[in-house]
């Protein structure tokens, strides 16, 4: 057996902070907000145009091209669309924040667990969660969470509803930039600093109700998430979107990336200008890209064991910041003894 690298413990896991709802979608109008009818999947039988790219035997040759382009294309999809009598999309989910990230849910390292608290005990004194509650924050309140949904909205409003507390925010969402994680907004910093209790262990946790309308047009289409269908070659649908006891919805794990969405502290943010999810490799898959990248010692793994093994905090304050929110977002980090 192979000598471990380091004094990081072989088993050692996080769970996540930040435990968001699957978000359920309605149909509702931006001037009788209190009037909403669940959203409903619609199946559609559709003949698409081949619209892929051809071999250039086929492409070059008029008769090939003519056969190819006459070849049917039929599909079996899912779609959603706001009704002729509603132009708003209502969304609603459910966000619990917790606290405990001093506790891992699995550690089998006595020593290691000693120094890991001791530097996480370090970060909440100089740093309370702060920097990260405000993210998380301005994520709730620039509704990224619509994701594709907060495309061409007239308007988009959000309500955040402390339930334990019987606390309101409002937002208008189309205020923020969705690419800084800068605001001097007070109800955006309000709202972080509820997130930063919970998160620090002030509180024992934080529940908020939250619901963002988004002013799309009558009958406009809307995005549930789609459901990832591994065979579509034999599936009777090449597209299917995800319900719940029949209402459109949006999966958890889809909105839960949006609010970790706060990365700017990679080093090719100021040419990028791209906020990306706390990752520990700071992986964007639709551009196939991990910004963070561990030859340049910037990755979650180099930067954790610099935190927890070496006791103390990183020198860069914002690798604090990064290596925390990735640890809010949970995962197993254990070093292999083989």
């Amino acid at each position: 057996m192979a000598k471990k690298k380091s004094n990081i413990a072989s088993v050692l896991a996080f769970e996540k902070k930040l435990v968001p709802s699957d978000g359920y979608m309605y149909a509702t109008g931006w001037d009788e907000k209190e009037k909403v009818v669940p959203l409903k999947l619609v199946e559609k039988s559709v003949r698409g145009t081949i619209s892929n790219r051809l071999k250039d035997t086929v492409a070059n040759d008029p008769l090939k091209l003519d056969a190819e382009v006459e070849k049917p294309n039929l599909q079996t999809v899912d779609s959603c669309s706001l009704t002729e009598q509603t132009d708003t999309l209502k969304l609603h989910f459910t966000l619990k924040v917790l606290g405990g990230i001093k506790e891992p849910s699995a550690c089998n390292s006595p020593e290691f667990l000693k120094n890991y608290q001791s530097a996480v005990e370090d970060y909440i004194e100089k740093e309370g969660f702060q920097e990260l509650g405000l993210r998380y924050a301005l994520n709730l309140a620039n509704a990224r969470f619509l994701w594709r949904n907060r495309v061409g909205a007239e308007a988009i409003e959000v309500v955040v509803k402390d339930i334990l507390n019987d606390r309101i925010w409002n937002f208008d969402a189309k205020k923020f930039d969705l690419r800084s994680m800068v605001s001097d907004d007070r109800d955006v910093a309000d709202l972080g600093k509820a997130i930063a209790g919970a998160l620090s262990g002030e509180e024992s946790f934080l529940m908020l109700d939250i619901v963002a309308y988004a002013k799309l047009g009558t009958a406009q289409e809307v995005y549930p998430s789609e459901e990832l269908v591994f065979d579509k070659g034999k599936g009777e649908k090449s597209k299917v979107l995800y319900e719940v006891d029949g209402i459109a919805a949006m999966h958890s794990q889809k909105i839960g990336n949006a609010l970790r969405t706060i990365d700017t502290w990679y080093s090719a943010y100021d040419e990028e200008r791209r906020v990306i999810a706390a990752d520990p490799y700071g992986a964007v898959t639709n551009l196939g890209r991990a910004f963070r990248n561990p030859k340049n010692k910037e990755d979650f793994f180099t930067l954790f064991d610099t935190f927890a093994v070496q006791k103390g905090l990183l020198e860069d304050e914002n690798d604090r910041h990064y290596v925390m929110a990735v640890l809010v977002r949970g995962g197993v980090f254990g070093e292999s003894d083989k």
